[in-house]
């Protein structure tokens, strides 16, 4: 089954955390990379960066400033918001849930996503995970898990 899955790295200002979920979703066989809210270090090197190794690796970058665009302009079947805190519900990586047009929203930041952030999408987390890891461990252990299902 072939889906259409879009990684999304949301409220990033770390240039190397930018860079290595560019390349795990680029490693994992992703086509593009949506990074939305880029803000200090990540706004000014790391998205030029971003944008080099994904001319290297004839991927695509797309940078929005915020969620709510994103979501706008992709309309998603369904966002999933990676959040530790707020999550009802969790993703089993062995067997997780296959939506065509799925949109996987990691947070760059240490905090949660904001309640408004929170609305326009639905919070789960990684089944077995018991403490917050971060950002590229969560998209590490995700993007794997869902880049079966690419084409």
């Amino acid at each position: 089954m072939e889906v259409k899955i879009i990684p999304v790295i949301h409220n990033i200002s770390s240039v190397q955390k930018l860079i290595d979920m560019a390349r795990l979703s680029f490693g994992f066989g992703y086509k593009n990379i949506i990074i939305t809210k880029a803000y200090g270090g990540a706004a000014q090197n790391g998205v030029a960066e971003v944008f080099k190794i994904s001319l290297k690796e004839n991927k695509g970058v797309v940078v929005l400033p915020d969620l709510k665009d994103v979501i706008d302009l992709y309309n998603p079947k369904k966002v999933i918001l990676i959040d530790k805190e707020n999550s009802k519900d969790e993703i089993d990586i062995v067997n997780p849930p296959v939506n065509n047009d799925l949109m996987l929203v990691f947070n760059g930041s240490d905090s949660s996503f904001s309640p408004s952030e929170i609305s326009l999408g639905e919070p789960y987390y990684i089944k077995g995970v018991k403490g917050k890891i971060g950002s590229v461990a969560e998209a590490a252990l995700l993007l794997y898990a869902y880049s079966k299902f690419l084409a």
